[in-house]
C-alpha cells in the first residue's frame, strides 16, 4: 500500500512537471513569411574624377596653375558652385608634401561633384575644350539613401504581413499578432553606375565603373542605370 502510494505521488510530480515544461508559444499555431521589396532612384550625386597635368602645346608650357584657373571659370560657367570641385583625398596631402619640399607639382587630382548626368555632359564638353582628357565617373549614389533604406525594410515587411493574411484566408483562418520580426540579410544596395558621354572628339565616349559597360553608343544621350535597394523580411504571425 505504501509503494501505492509512493508510485501515484511519482506519477502526479510527473504529469505536472510535463504541463509546466509545455510554454504556450509552443503549443501556438502560427505561419511563417517572408517579404521582399525592392525600390529604384536615379542617382542625383556623380562625382567625376579629373587630372590636371603639365603640359606643352606648340612648345609652350601649359602649367598646372594656368589649367586650374580655366578649369574653375568652366565649372562656374555651368552654375557650378566651386566648392563642388575639390582635390581628391590623396593627391591633398600630395600637394602639401610637394610644396614643403618647394618641388614642381605636375599633377592635380581633383573630384567634381554633380547633381545630374546632363550635367555630366556638359561638363565633359568643357573639358573636351580645355584639352583635358584625363577624367572619368569615379562613383555615384543617391543623397537620401537611408530613408530609400528604411522606405524599402517597411515595404518589406507590409508584404509578409499580407502574405500571411491572404495564406490564412485561403484556409479560412485569420492571423494574429507577430511572433517573429527579422530582417534578412542581403547585399544590401546595388549600383549600376556607368555612364555613356558624348562629346569625344571620336563621337561617343563610353565609360566603365567597376567593368560594367553602360549606355548604347547610338542614343545620343547620358543614361545613368537606376540605383536599386532590396529588403527581405522574415515574419512568424500567430495563428488565431
Amino acid at each position: 500500500m505504501k509503494n501505492a502510494k509512493i508510485l501515484l505521488a511519482c506519477g502526479f510530480l510527473s504529469l505536472a512537471l510535463s504541463s509546466f515544461g509545455q510554454s504556450p508559444a509552443e503549443e501556438q499555431p502560427y505561419i511563417e513569411v517572408t517579404g521582399s521589396a525592392e525600390l529604384e532612384v536615379i542617382p542625383d550625386e556623380i562625382y567625376i574624377g579629373i587630372s590636371i597635368v603639365e603640359k606643352y602645346v606648340n612648345k609652350v608650357k601649359i602649367t598646372i596653375e594656368e589649367q586650374e584657373a580655366a578649369l574653375m571659370e568652366s565649372i562656374q560657367k555651368l552654375g557650378i558652385d566651386r566648392d563642388k570641385l575639390v582635390l581628391s583625398d590623396a593627391d591633398a596631402s600630395y600637394v602639401k608634401v610637394r610644396w614643403k619640399t618647394k618641388d614642381v607639382i605636375t599633377r592635380k587630382d581633383y573630384i567634381l561633384k554633380v547633381s545630374d548626368a546632363t550635367t555630366v555632359g556638359r561638363v565633359y564638353q568643357e573639358l573636351e575644350q580645355l584639352e583635358i582628357k584625363d577624367a572619368s565617373i569615379s562613383r555615384v549614389s543617391y543623397s537620401k539613401m537611408d530613408s530609400l533604406r528604411r522606405e524599402v525594410k517597411i515595404l518589406a515587411l507590409k508584404a509578409a504581413k499580407e502574405k500571411a493574411a491572404y495564406l490564412l484566408a485561403a484556409i479560412g483562418e485569420q492571423m494574429g499578432k507577430p511572433m517573429i520580426i527579422r530582417e534578412q540579410t542581403l547585399d544590401g544596395s546595388f549600383y549600376n553606375s556607368e555612364v555613356n558621354v558624348q562629346g569625344s572628339r571620336k563621337g561617343t565616349a563610353t565609360y566603365y565603373i567597376d567593368g560594367i559597360r553602360i549606355g548604347s553608343e547610338q542614343s545620343g544621350e547620358i543614361q545613368f542605370e537606376k540605383i536599386k535597394t532590396r529588403s527581405e523580411i522574415f515574419c512568424r504571425f500567430s495563428i488565431q
